[in-house]
């Protein structure tokens, strides 16, 4: 068993579930991640992979083409796995546990830095991709001061205030970790493609999707839950009532974590999600850098010593 067959053999994994696999993790949990995937290739597990998943051939390719952009595939055998933000998913209790409830069977990265180290020290900044000039102000000014600071600003490489964030935080000079909703092979949004180069350059793009791997909804969803556990905070800076920044604060409410949320003019619909939450205490209200470092301070999951969070609601059932 040598360390290019097992990483071989969490790339199948990897391509077989294209996102969240709960029953993938047990079956691993249970053989082992080479028995695991030759299980997946000759069809013996009930669990359905990508049907284009066939042979190994298909994730050696992944790996060569990571490996051609420069990256690399780092799986939970490596030293920079980022174990004690993971583990968190193992100690939700079992009724909240949904399938997409589960940590990333590997992280396919572009950039330099040891994942581990990155995400030691982060704050996530997010929000609407039609952010206003308030919005991006905001955006931009926080993560300037978090970079500064030391802290890796994350986001999710949208337009608006995750493009604000990233900027801010890359003119600082600071690290930045962009969470993509597919292959970091490919830009998306394309108009970003030059901005999620410059994060490779000196901070991490990932994505537990393998190379090629396309854009939809359900990947957006949950690589919501990726940008959480790789942060100790979430800071929503501006969000509409229903909107893909709500269900990120609601992976936070529902796994322990502190969210924040910036407050915004009544008047204004790229604030009425984050007013919300202020007002229903699914965030706490951000107005100043010491507020989000106050929040980053709390203990993480601190909602287990004393039952369920209070933060969580219906919302955060995801």
């Amino acid at each position: 068993m040598t360390t290019d067959s097992r990483r071989l053999a969490w790339a199948v994994l990897s391509r077989a579930a294209c996102g969240p696999s709960r029953e993938l993790h047990e079956l691993v949990a249970k053989v082992g991640v080479e028995a695991a995937a030759e299980s997946v290739l000759t069809g013996d597990t009930p669990i359905a992979p990508d049907p284009r998943v066939i042979r190994y051939t298909d994730a050696r390719r992944d790996l060569e083409i990571i490996a051609r952009a420069g990256g690399k595939f780092v799986t939970p055998d490596d030293p920079e796995w980022p174990f004690e933000l993971f583990s968190i998913f193992d100690r939700l209790p079992r009724g909240l546990r949904s399938p997409t409830c589960v940590a990333p069977l590997g992280l396919w990265v572009r950039g330099s830095l040891s994942l581990r180290r990155a995400s030691e020290r982060a704050v996530a900044v997010i929000g609407s991709r039609a952010a206003t000039e308030y919005g991006q102000r905001v955006a931009g000014d926080l993560a300037g001061d978090l970079a500064d600071g030391g802290w890796t600003v994350v986001s999710g490489g949208a337009f608006g205030i995750d493009a604000a964030a990233s900027r801010a935080a890359l003119a600082a000079g600071g690290a930045t970790i962009v969470v993509l909703a597919g292959g970091v092979d490919r830009g998306h949004p394309s108009q970003l493609s030059r901005l999620h180069d410059d994060v490779a350059d000196t901070g991490l793009l990932i994505s537990e999707l393998p190379p090629g791997a396309t854009v939809n909804r359900q990947r957006l969803l949950a690589r919501n839950r990726l940008t959480v556990t790789l942060s100790r905070t979430v800071v929503a800076v501006e969000a509409g009532l229903r909107s893909g920044t709500g269900n990120t604060v609601g992976w936070a409410n529902l796994l322990g974590l502190p969210a924040c949320a910036v407050p915004g003019p009544v008047t204004s619909a790229a604030s009425a999600g984050c007013n919300e939450m202020i007002r229903t205490s699914r965030a706490h209200m951000a107005t100043c850098l010491a507020d989000v470092l106050t929040a980053a301070g709390r203990q993480r999951g601190t909602w287990m010593s004393g039952g369920p969070h209070p933060q969580l609601g219906n919302s955060a059932r995801n």
